[in-house]
């Protein structure tokens, strides 16, 4: 199972969850051993394929960190806060999360889109 971990510490994701808003990036960084990439990766298609089907989701990529970075990142934009918190709670994603090899960490963080 992975291990969660909050990028902002004031600002744990599932507090997050609370603020209604949208539209939203997720991005969540995951360390992960390299004797576990294939079984991470694999779980983590099963996942998106849910997640696809999930009111509210619009797209999600996966990026992994160059050189032999164990860092891999999933960007997910959907339509709301609320949409997003909805899909984390059903029990079917609850079970894929349970199915992480031991070992990896997730840093995940809401975000906004703001003008620059």
């Amino acid at each position: 199972m992975a291990t969660l971990q909050s990028l902002d510490p004031q600002t744990p994701m599932f507090a997050q969850f609370k603020e209604a808003t949208g539209p939203i990036v997720l991005a969540n960084t995951f360390y992960v051993p390299q004797e576990s990439t294939e079984s991470f990766l694999a779980l983590f298609r099963r996942q998106a394929a849910f997640m696809k089907t999930q009111p509210g989701f619009v797209s999600l990529r996966m990026h992994q960190g160059t050189g032999n970075s164990r860092l891999l990142m999933n960007v997910a934009v959907w339509e709301s806060t609320e949409a997003l918190a909805t899909a984390f709670g059903t029990p079917q994603f609850q079970a894929l999360a349970a199915e992480f090899p031991d070992g990896v960490v997730s840093y995940p963080h809401i975000f906004e889109q703001i003008e620059a």
